[in-house]
């Protein structure tokens, strides 16, 4: 019975087992687990996973030591002080600090505002050296991402301020106005900042170092004394009685804190650096190991073995002690005499592999990622990927540009513009920035200056910069470029001045003169054969016919008669000298050669156009048609046809028409065989 009530439990054990799933603990575990056996290392978990990263630095320093030491203040006075290390030490590090500053750099220009407001602003901008600042404001943004601008301010003299309201039209400022004249870039490791608890609207406070603390104690200018009477009254207490450890307040209205990717929840941006640092500090020790081994490679070690085993002699230990003295006494010259029991060879490290640069490799890959692969290595990389990275660094300093600009300069701008009484202030621009040679835009900048659209200068500094002018600013140098284009200076290809418009004028009046002339002269010689018609009598008998009536057909042996008219050529009727034809085309050619010499020196222009050339050539064949040969090569006849390109002979005219008309050519051919006839 017992047996009959334990079979069915047993099964049903069975098919719940087959039901669960096999984990480590029970296939590893007997079936009867005891006391003293089990597998712990199925269920132990790590209680140090992510120790690396849990005990890493935090880059900011809370204390409790502000003035008065009634608040706390936070500081990055470490982090920034170790990249500055770095900065100061390593060379990666400072390349790379160093090359993203220098392509930082840009010329800035304004657009927008009135005239005046650009020229104010252009001038102080030279005034402050905006260079050597964005030089200083880039270098320390990318060294320790914070930071912090401190304006100096100057007062206006009465008569700067006079000249300022007449040179640059501001208003509505007072007798006690001030400019800004310089900007400081503070140390943001002596920068603390506390007094909100989000981080957002901070006051920030600068510790006093220990020559600042002594020129406030024993202030040496008027600027020394002035810095101290600013400060609150418990803060100069605390100066006077020797405290050393000081946070002077910073005014909020004269510093600017600009950060480098920090979030509304923390107190300082993170330097870009910083996280390298670890593995610059590991590469610094290798080096340091490997200069520490070279120094002791010639520490050599000579191994000397005497004597023989046990069972075969054994060892003469003063045999041993004499060999040792021997070389340990460096005064007596070393003399050896040994027998088949003594044995010496120097025991020298295998340097190569102590020293082999390969354990290098990991370290400088990870730098190198860390610092921008573009600038620290990426050699034996294909150019499409090359060409990536350049992106993505050249889209990080548009970033860092775009914050100098938004986050310091337009709000300055703005604030000045503000204070100085202008309606409308400019907007501030870096110059393109780009390393690649943009050939297409090139040579549409160079078409617009072609044609007239820019000038030389707009051109010039749209090839070097990319940056094309504003309506506003074109309007004005096309205005003065108009008045120099009508004077004759900078003629375009294409266009040209209004001496141009009434020389084509001219030429198609002349066209137009000498085709009524030939108009005329054609109907005249028609009125001429007509009357030569009419004086022949009406009912005159035709000749008579002499011929008598042969056989009819060819007669036998005669030749076939003439199927073709034989056309003499031009000229058979009258006598014209070929060699005559000649040379006067050859003086003709010359001619127009020299009236195009005198437009290009009229106009200022090294080449002509089609159009030009076109006019030349009218005015060659006028000189040819109304001018002896003699006088073509005369200066003040080729200036008179230039000027007034009208016929001067109409008799000479009138022959060259005819023997136009008359030999079916044109009035240029005409020319020359007119004055080809009896050469």
């Amino acid at each position: 019975m017992k047996k009959a009530q334990t079979r069915p439990k047993q099964v049903k054990k069975e098919i719940a087992a087959s039901g669960t799933p096999l984990m480590t603990v029970n296939a590893s575990s007997p079936a009867q687990s005891t006391r003293t056996r089990r597998n712990k290392s199925a269920t132990i978990e790590r209680t140090d996973r992510f120790e690396n990263i849990d005990k890493g630095m935090i880059p900011f320093h809370y204390s409790n030591s502000n003035y008065g030491d009634k608040t706390s203040s936070i500081d990055v006075r470490d982090t920034v002080m170790l990249c500055q290390k770095a900065y100061y030490n390593f060379p990666v590090f400072r390349n790379t600090i160093d090359l993203m500053t220098e392509f930082s750099l840009s010329k800035i220009y304004l657009r927008g505002g009135s005239k005046k407001s650009r020229d104010f602003f252009n001038a102080l901008f030279d005034k402050v050296n905006i260079w050597d600042l964005q030089d200083r404001f880039f270098r320390e943004y990318y060294r320790s991402g914070n930071v912090f601008l401190y304006r100096f301010d100057a007062k206006i003299r009465k008569k700067d301020l006079n000249k300022m309201t007449q040179t640059f039209g501001v208003s509505g400022i007072k007798q006690d106005y001030i400019i800004p004249v310089r900007y400081c870039i503070l140390n943001p490791a002596d920068v603390h900042v506390g007094g909100n608890i989000s981080f957002v609207a901070n006051t920030y406070f600068k510790q006093l170092s220990g020559y600042e603390l002594e020129r406030l104690r024993n202030p040496r200018t008027k600027e020394d004394e002035e810095v101290l009477m600013s400060l609150p009254a418990e803060l100069r207490k605390r100066i006077k009685n020797r405290a050393t450890h000081i946070l002077m307040p910073l005014d909020v209205a004269r510093i600017n804190a600009i950060f480098y990717k920090k979030m509304d929840y923390e107190p300082f941006a993170v330097p870009m650096g910083y996280p390298v640092l670890d593995d610059i500090n590991w590469k610094a020790e290798m080096k340091k190991m490997d200069m520490s081994i070279a120094r002791t490679m010639q520490q050599t070690v000579l191994l000397v073995t005497m004597g023989a085993e046990p069972e075969k002699g054994g060892i003469n230990q003063k045999n041993l002690e004499a060999m040792q003295t021997l070389f340990t006494n460096e005064s007596v010259g070393r003399v050896l005499i040994a027998d088949y029991t003594t044995k010496a060879e120097f025991v020298i490290p295998n340097v190569a592999s102590i020293l082999d640069p390969r354990k290098y490799d990991v370290v400088n890959r990870d730098i190198e990622n860390g610092l921008l692969s573009i600038i620290t290595g990426g050699t034996g990389e294909k150019f499409a990927n090359q060409s990536i990275k350049i992106e993505l660094f050249m889209a990080r300093l548009r970033q860092g540009r775009e914050t100098f600009l938004t986050q310091f300069l337009l709000p300055e701008i703005k604030r000045i513009a503000k204070s100085l009484g202008f309606k409308n202030y400019p907007t501030a621009y870096f110059h393109k920035l780009s390393i690649k040679n943009d050939d297409i835009m090139a040579r549409i900048y160079a078409r617009l200056v072609e044609v007239g659209i820019l000038t030389a200068d707009e051109g010039m500094e749209a090839l070097e910069t990319g940056k094309l002018p504003s309506p506003e600013e074109s309007k004005l140098s096309q205005e003065e470029y108009k008045k120099m284009r009508d004077s004759g200076l900078y003629e375009p290809v294409t266009g040209g001045p209004e001496t141009q418009k009434v020389l084509a004028d001219k030429t198609g009046e002349l066209q137009n003169e000498i085709t009524d002339k030939n108009i005329k002269s054609q109907e005249k010689i028609n009125q001429e054969k007509a009357k030569e018609a009419a004086k022949k009598p009406a009912g005159a008998a035709p000749a008579p016919n002499n011929k008598s009536n042969g056989p009819a057909g060819r007669p036998s042996g005669t030749k076939s008669p003439q199927t073709t008219k034989k056309v003499s050529p031009v000229g058979a009727s009258e006598q014209y000298s070929l060699s005559g034809v000649k040379d006067n085309f050859i003086k003709a050619d010359k001619l127009n050669k020299k009236i195009e010499s005198h437009l290009k020196r009229k106009h200022k222009i090294e080449e002509l156009s089609e159009e030009q050339k076109v006019i030349a050539f009218e005015i060659t064949k006028l000189i040819v048609a109304n001018e002896n040969v003699e006088d073509w090569v005369k200066l003040p006849k080729i200036k008179s046809y230039i000027k007034n390109p009208v016929d001067t002979n109409p008799d000479r005219v009138k022959e060259i028409q005819e023997i136009s008309y008359a030999h079916q050519v044109d009035d240029y051919l005409a020319s020359i065989l007119y004055i080809s006839k009896g050469a």
